[in-house]
């Protein structure tokens, strides 16, 4: 008891904060444990009148489960409106599970609570215009930081899908022109792509796998721009399900889209390439440019002053 008197109280309120973000991950994921269990139970009945009475029939809710239940209304509240673009960008970013939202949230509370906190024991304990400017920084960066870090995570993850179409449709083409159907054609796509674009994979493996559950192909097609947020995909889907609509051959209209999207990608390389050289003149102005006219200039400069012409 002397011991915990003896620390500070920002150490102590730092260690609370780090305890019950703890606590409440835990409890998350063990309620995800739990719901990925249930499902698995209820997969291996073959009724499907059992199955449906296995997930929907939970007449004993255990405490912890209720409490993540809880947990989540509160952390999560704003998501189902005014902050809805959070649960999109948790898609975007591949965290698709149902403790997603409740643990982005759980991360949010606790950089808001424990950045401030360190910038508050890091902060110089002289100067009072040093230290207000550390805790300010480390409070903008708590709040800032959570939805920094998923915006880059669902751009590197976006840019990573976009890479692999190209192929996969390359792919696709080779399928549907060999007699496959457009399903088979997805699942050997996804197959072989699995090692080079995983992200892709898993994607068209989604969509599989929902029609084989029993959804509708043309609103499978719609949910795979949703659920990755590239725009490429949502033309090609676009595409696909007026092709299968009016009758049309759907390989020309994947190699359409083939070379549509192959173009757009080295259109996008070379004006990357073009502005790289307008980019390059603000370091240069900068920093190496200072460096040259002191190299050049500063000899001259030197030999002037000793002969007392300045």
């Amino acid at each position: 008891m002397s011991l915990l008197t003896s620390l500070p109280p920002s150490l102590l309120l730092l260690g609370l904060t780090f305890v019950v973000a703890l606590v409440t991950i835990v409890y998350v994921g063990v309620a995800e444990y739990e719901r990925s269990a249930t499902l698995e139970r209820a997969s291996e009945r073959g009724d499907a009148a059992a199955m449906v009475e296995g997930l929907l029939l939970q007449e004993h809710r255990s405490t912890r489960v209720r409490l993540t239940e809880w947990l989540a209304s509160r952390l999560t509240r704003k998501t189902k409106g005014a902050d809805r673009p959070i649960s999109e960008k948790l898609l975007h970013a591949g965290f698709d599970s149902s403790a997603a939202q409740t643990l982005f949230g759980a991360s949010r509370v606790a950089a808001v609570v424990v950045i401030p906190l360190l910038g508050l024991l890091l902060a110089p304990s002289q100067g009072g215009t040093a230290r207000i400017l550390v805790i300010s920084m480390s409070v903008l960066i708590g709040i800032v930081a959570p939805t920094a870090v998923l915006d880059r995570l669902a751009e590197r993850r976006r840019e990573r899908i976009r890479r692999g179409v190209p192929d996969a449709l390359d792919l696709l083409v080779v399928c549907v022109e060999a007699g496959v159907s457009l399903d088979a054609s997805l699942l050997r796509v996804s197959r072989d792509m699995a090692g080079i674009h995983p992200q892709l994979a898993f994607e068209l493996g989604q969509v599989v796998r929902k029609v084989s559950a029993g959804i509708p192909r043309e609103r499978a097609l719609q949910q795979l721009p949703k659920r990755t947020g590239v725009e490429e995909l949502r033309t090609l889907v676009a595409s696909l399900i007026q092709c299968e609509r009016l009758g049309s051959s759907i390989a020309r209209v994947l190699r359409i889209n083939a070379e549509t999207l192959r173009l757009r990608r080295k259109q996008a390389i070379e004006k990357q390439a073009a502005e790289a050289a307008l980019k390059m003149m603000i370091p240069l102005g900068l920093f190496l440019l200072p460096a040259i006219l002191i190299i050049a200039v500063g000899p001259l400069l030197v030999s002037l002053v000793s002969n007392g012409i300045f």
